[in-house]
């Protein structure tokens, strides 16, 4: 009898910002896209957009905006407003999905606006930020996905940082310019139960982001299970694009490979 070649139903992204950091950005994609991955970047801003157009990588995910918050209306405005910004990079490099947070993030993933708890208003102010900025995704052909995030190890004081926050924020705007960048990795943190969670969210993922607990390495290099996790993904029928947003344990090549792994089935 012949036995089926294992193979990832999904597409397989790498972030950039966090692998072979031993080499300037370009070659980090280049090596990135020679080992069959997808690229994700991060802050568009601090890069050269032409020279990563150069490269010739097809990219999955990058930040969607440059500064603003989904809460409150001045920095609602702002968010939009750089959106579109974004946008018209993100059409430069091919960009699809466009990552949102509940607010901006420094340099050490930390809130510019903390919040220790999102008001009633805060919420309707987001629904209604996101509904803008599916009529941008709408006009322009993106789609904008929210992340969820752990308030706590990394990213203390951001609002809607949950995954279930994000979820029900979603599904209330329930258009499909506005989906969820599900980072498991942060759900571990802060919520677990991933594949419950996986299910939930189903009609709403965007994306899937990875990374191992504790240490946000590659997949097998802490506790998760993420082998079952794929198959999972690949039960409720998951064809999307999984993407690795985590530091190699050791050898950069070896946690492409791992990870690559983990979602083989």
């Amino acid at each position: 009898m012949t036995q089926r070649a294992e193979h990832s139903p999904f597409t397989l992204a790498v972030c950039a910002e966090m692998v072979f950091r031993d080499m300037p950005v370009t070659e980090r994609i280049k090596r990135i896209d020679s080992l069959g991955f997808q690229v994700e970047i991060w802050d568009w801003t601090k890069h050269d957009i032409q020279a990563l157009v150069d490269t010739g990588a097809t990219f999955s995910s990058m930040t969607g905006y440059i500064s603003g918050t989904l809460g409150d209306k001045a920095g609602a405005d702002q968010l939009v407003h750089t959106a579109r910004e974004s946008i018209a990079v993100a059409k430069q490099l091919g960009v699809p999905r466009l990552n949102l947070h509940g607010t901006g993030l420094d340099g050490q993933g930390l809130p510019v606006k903390p919040v220790s708890e999102a008001t009633g208003a805060m919420w309707i102010r987001a629904h209604d930020t996101l509904n803008r900025l599916a009529d941008l995704g709408q006009e322009h052909g993106v789609m904008f996905v929210l992340e969820n995030l752990n308030t706590e190890v990394d990213h203390p004081c951001v609002p809607f940082a949950r995954a279930a926050d994000v979820l029900d924020l979603v599904a209330s705007v329930d258009r499909p310019e506005v989906r969820i960048m599900l980072d498991l990795y942060h759900a571990q943190i802060g919520e677990g139960n991933l594949i419950k969670l996986v299910r939930r969210c189903a009609p709403y993922i965007g994306e899937i982001q990875v990374a191992d607990v504790p240490g946000r390495c590659e997949p097998g290099s802490g506790e998760i299970n993420y082998p079952a996790i794929a198959r999972a993904l690949n039960d409720i029928g998951y064809r999307g694009t999984v993407g690795l947003e985590g530091w190699a344990s050791s050898d950069d090549e070896l946690a492409l490979a791992r990870f690559r792994d983990a979602f083989t089935l």
